[in-house]
């Protein structure tokens, strides 16, 4: 395993599940407490010697470590193993450790360490060098979900790993620098999300506090119903898709035409999705007409339908998923379920298939399974609940969480196709109707981002540090409120818009008709009068508290 120097800010999404650094332009009082930083005790190489074997194992250790740097800061970089295979990587600063330790989730399935910091870029204290950073590969190597048939491998992937790369980083801490990290800070997007939850859930004493972005918490139906579904509803009889690229942004326009203004502000992003009700009749081709640029033909209409509304078990009509896809991500479909030409691929068929021939179900499917042998029904579901106790991080239980003083950002991109963003707000939901909404609101914030697809980028500006309010909520006290998010450089943006505030859900910005549109201090936060509740489905006890599977 390679350790990737220098630990980078992302400033590009990964193919699957990837992550976008996020560049802060808030003013935040952390950037005022800047504790003295602190020396090594002992030479870098000396942490060969360090035994993990109370921690992972018999085997445990550290492989490499040695002096190089991270841009200019000089930084002492280890590699190490957990047994029987979860890899580690690790840089400690040399002369600017400020007694922070951030761990980083990975996306996809894993399978690599790379030390790459999303939600932070522009955090002073991180750019200044004052975090002792850790990353774990998850317990196997390369993103194939292959592992997933071997049990140890399947446990290191759902929730092992993460929590004993925490463990062994604190130990190289503590014996690098003589003393103990003073706090302790989780990010991560995708199943870095699922990673961050499984945290707080599991084993709520490893950190302080978390950030949780676009979490693929709900991961068994996620990788089965959702993504085989959006493959299924995309592909015709003759086995080629549908609805292609160059369709969607017809379908996007249309959506803006009736959706576009509900927030008071005619700006290319919808607010609040969940307002926006669409009718696809007046992109219906006239009859005898062909489907063009300028119209969908039944068949595609038919598809996106399916495509927004998600499975629905055959004899019941009861839902499958939580939500599909919201009003307004059209644009973002491309590349996942939509591809760019009809022989092409569709992306969703290659997650769903990873997971459904190597991870789901307590009995592999064989080799040769295919999407067309799922069915789409209440019988399949309930075969997801055998490892949902393994995988998921859907427990709405973080008493423990709270009651050792953690706190807890979650956030998600609206125009989200890989993972719709309603299952975040289920999440919140369950843990208010667990734990009361007074005391959820003590430890938790939901921010979500208009226009932003998975983890970044998009139509709306995404560009937003979460790291820097989050110190300032754990180390001071101070609960983030508005949180300003900006255009990346080169974002193609649905409008002019540069800054926009994101106030913490069920809020969203408004524009006050008079100021400056790109002006943050142009908008406030409106909750909407009524904020509808979920619909109904069938894994509506999967946000219920659950024993995880055992440890």
């Amino acid at each position: 395993m390679t350790l990737p120097l220098p630990v980078r800010l992302r400033t590009a999404s990964a193919l699957l599940f990837g992550c976008l650094a996020f560049v802060s332009i808030q003013a935040s009082a952390a950037t005022a407490a800047k504790p003295s930083p602190v020396k090594p005790a002992q030479a870098c190489s000396s942490l060969l010697k360090a035994d993990l074997s109370a921690i992972g194992g018999d085997g445990s250790r550290v492989v490499s470590a040695k002096e190089t740097t991270n841009g200019d800061a000089p930084v002492c970089a280890v590699e190490g193993q957990l047994a029987p295979s979860i890899g580690f990587v690790m840089t400690l600063p040399l002369k600017t450790w400020t007694g922070r330790f951030l761990q980083v989730g990975c996306d996809g399935l894993c399978g690599r360490a790379s030390l790459e910091v999303g939600a932070a870029e522009g955090c002073p204290p991180l750019q200044a060098g004052g975090f002792a950073i850790a990353l774990t590969d998850m317990g196997h190597q390369g993103m194939s979900g292959d592992f997933g048939r071997d049990p140890q491998q399947r446990a290191d992937f759902a929730h092992r790993a993460v929590h004993l790369t925490a463990l062994a980083a604190k130990q190289l801490i503590r014996n690098f620098y003589g003393k103990p990290a003073a706090k302790s800070y989780f990010t991560g997007c995708s199943d870095g999300g699922r990673e961050a939850l499984i945290e707080a859930q599991r084993h709520p004493e490893d950190f302080d506090g978390i950030i949780a972005g676009a979490g693929a918490l709900n991961f068994q139906v996620q990788n089965s119903m959702y993504h085989g579904w959006q493959a299924r509803s995309n592909t015709g009889p003759d086995s080629k898709a549908v609805l292609v690229a160059t369709k969607l942004p017809l379908l996007h326009q249309a959506v803006l035409a009736q959706c576009d203004k509900l927030d008071g502000q005619a700006d290319g992003l919808i607010a609040n999705p969940r307002a926006c009700y669409v009718d696809l009749a007046p992109l219906r081709c006239e009859p005898g007409v062909a489907a063009s640029a300028k119209c969908l033909s039944d068949a595609e209409l038919d598809t996106v339908r399916r495509l927004y509304d998600g499975p629905r078990d055959p004899e019941t009509g009861e839902r499958l998923t939580v939500a599909g896809p919201m009003p307004g991500s059209e644009l973002a479909w491309a590349g996942v379920f939509v591809p760019a030409s009809a022989s092409q691929p569709v992306f969703s068929e290659h997650i769903a298939l990873d997971a459904l021939r190597n991870l789901i179900f307590e009995t592999d499917p064989p080799a040769d399974f295919r999407l067309a042998d799922l069915p789409f029904d209440g019988a399949t579901f309930d075969r997801l609940r055998a490892r949902h106790p393994l995988f998921d991080a859907t427990n709405p239980d973080l008493s423990a969480f709270a009651k050792a003083g953690g706190k807890l950002i979650l956030w998600h991109g609206w125009s989200d196709p890989h993972i719709s963003p309603l299952n975040t707000v289920a999440y919140l939901n369950a843990v208010q109707r667990v734990m009361g909404i007074a005391q959820a609101e003590a430890f938790t914030r939901l921010y979500l981002l208009p226009g932003v697809y998975h983890c970044g980028n998009g139509e709306g500006p995404s560009a937003v540090d979460f790291l820097t309010p989050l110190l300032d909520w754990v180390e001071r006290g101070v609960a983030p409120q508005a949180v300003v998010a900006r255009a990346m450089p080169g974002a193609k943006l649905a409008s002019n818009t540069r800054l926009r505030p994101a106030f913490s859900y069920p809020a969203m910005a408004v524009y006050d008709g008079k100021g400056d549109p790109n002006s943050a201090s142009s908008y406030q936060g409106v909750v909407p009068a009524s904020v509808p509740a979920l619909p109904a489905w069938r894994g509506d006890d999967f946000f219920r508290p659950y024993e995880p599977a055992p440890r």
